[in-house]
């Protein structure tokens, strides 16, 4: 269990721990890393953003290894392009933090299995990446002028997440989040949080 947020760790083991056997976890990319070589898991349940890097640089750190695990990648962001990059790098499922405790379960013996999983709206984006369809959009010109960053800092903001919550989230300074913030009120010609949560809510981002 790789995630830098050390309650977060313990909930996700608590609820997991009487079904599969969690051999370790980890805080950032090295002691993951030295974790996973000592301990030979079957299955990495990782977080995307790590106070050192990203979860792509536990996957590639691991190549050419004796051993390989499988990867789930276990994170807030729902980004298309946080997705595909960590499925590029090798990761067998992403799935993100609302799931519940069972589904959990269920993801990690079904990943240990050899299978692909993913929660339903990301398992489109993989399937139009690799089918080289575009990405995201759905026709919607208003969320088309967004970013992909912007995106994210947008649904974290709609959701009620503070700055300084959104940053660590997403491993980028209160500043930058920010500038995004800025932006995504600009581009989308809305004036408060609370009209942004309205505009995402009624499109089903929240």
């Amino acid at each position: 269990m790789v995630d830098d947020h050390e309650l977060f760790r313990a909930g996700v083991i608590g609820e997991i721990g009487p079904h599969v056997e969690v051999v370790a976890e980890a805080g950032d990319i090295e002691p993951a890393l030295e974790a996973i070589r000592a301990t030979s898991p079957d299955v990495v349940l990782l977080d995307v953003n790590l106070p050192s890097g990203s979860g792509r640089q536990v996957i590639e750190g691991l190549r050419g290894g004796p051993h390989r695990p499988q990867f789930l990648a276990l994170s807030v962001s729902d980004a298309a392009d946080t997705v595909i990059e960590l499925v590029r790098a090798g990761a067998r499922g992403y799935v993100t933090k609302s799931i519940s405790g069972p589904e959990l379960v269920d993801a990690v013996r079904r990943v240990a299995d050899g299978d692909a999983v993913f929660s339903p709206r990301l398992a489109g984006f993989v399937l139009d990446a690799f089918a080289g369809a575009p990405r995201e959009g759905n026709g919607d010109s208003e969320l088309d002028q967004l970013t992909d960053r912007e995106r994210e800092v947008m649904r974290f903001l709609a959701r009620g997440y503070a700055y300084k919550e959104i940053g660590r989230e997403l491993g980028i300074s209160i500043k930058t989040v920010e500038s995004h913030a800025s932006a995504v009120l600009r581009k989308l010609q809305l004036s408060s949080r609370g009209a942004l949560t309205r505009w995402a809510a009624a499109r089903h981002l929240i």
